[in-house]
């Protein structure tokens, strides 16, 4: 069990209602989340995953309850807030919803200059996530004229060029084409070796089971399960009322272990790579 201090992200008995709706979005949900973890958040649409996400960064002000951030309660204040922002940042699903300066440059310079950062280590700072991040080619051009994964990049920078603690990325896989899948999906590899907490949500079962190291399964505004992949999307009855199938690589090994293809004995595989090479070797 962890110590204390090392709760990055904690909410206690949060509940938020959205104005006009009977139903509870979040409903006194609870969880405690570890300091440089990768954590998949799973569950269908409506079950809390966004709404918890904003509650995460200030965005939304819980009704019942309240979020900690590094063991201090968020204080709905500018500063508060700020501090807020500062730690935790978010990549919302469609980056159209984030992005609103003229060019790429502006636009990622806009959240570190709102932390008070002056203008040319700001600039410097923005100089060196569009190099880490590869969009030097169109750093001049206006934001809204790229393409979707371009504007992923982009909404990815902006949040980058800040150092949050914590990252959260909602759906950031969703609407890109295979190369930008897998371009985004390498720097946040890279971001989460160099210790950095990553929040991610995801429909994605199978990415969700070989990246993550835990998962945090929501249905209806609660929370279903919390626990490793294994013990997670090992739960059937959990998933299923979560409306989500079991990872392929794990139904594929269950299957094979039954028939005496391959030997039980060892760590399961955690993708499909795995479990050719267990079979092969």
């Amino acid at each position: 069990m962890m110590e204390e201090k090392e709760w990055v992200v904690e909410a206690e008995q949060l509940s938020y209602t959205y104005e006009g709706n009977e139903k509870k979005a979040l409903d006194g949900i609870s969880l405690k989340l570890g300091r440089g973890r990768k954590i998949a958040f799973m569950g269908g649409n409506g079950s809390g995953k966004s709404t918890l996400f904003l509650c995460m960064n200030g965005i939304l002000k819980p009704q019942e309850g309240r979020m900690l951030i590094s063991g201090r309660p968020v204080e709905y204040t500018r500063k508060g807030l700020l501090d807020v922002r500062r730690k935790v940042g978010i990549v919302f699903q469609e980056p159209d919803d984030q992005l609103f300066s003229a060019s790429v440059f502006q636009e990622i310079s806009f959240g570190i200059l709102n932390l008070g950062v002056d203008e040319e280590s700001a600039r410097k700072e923005v100089e060196e996530v569009i190099e880490k991040l590869g969009i030097t080619s169109f750093r001049d051009r206006p934001a809204h004229a790229l393409s979707g994964g371009q504007k992923k990049l982009v909404s990815i920078a902006d949040i980058l060029v800040m150092h949050p603690e914590v990252l959260i990325l909602d759906e950031p896989a969703s609407s890109l084409d295979p190369k930008h899948r897998k371009l985004v999906r390498s720097i946040i590899g890279q971001l989460s070796e160099g210790g950095m907490t990553i929040l991610m949500a995801t429909h994605d079962v199978d990415y969700a089971f070989a990246w993550a190291d835990e998962i945090v399964l929501l249905h209806e505004g609660k929370v279903l399960r919390q626990g490793t992949p294994r013990e997670v999307c090992g739960d059937a009855e959990a998933m299923e009322q979560a409306n989500l199938e079991q990872p392929a690589v794990m139904r594929l090994y269950r299957g094979l272990v039954q028939k005496g293809v391959i030997d039980p004995a060892g760590e399961p595989p955690k993708t499909i790579e795995d479990l050719e090479r267990r079979i092969s070797g």
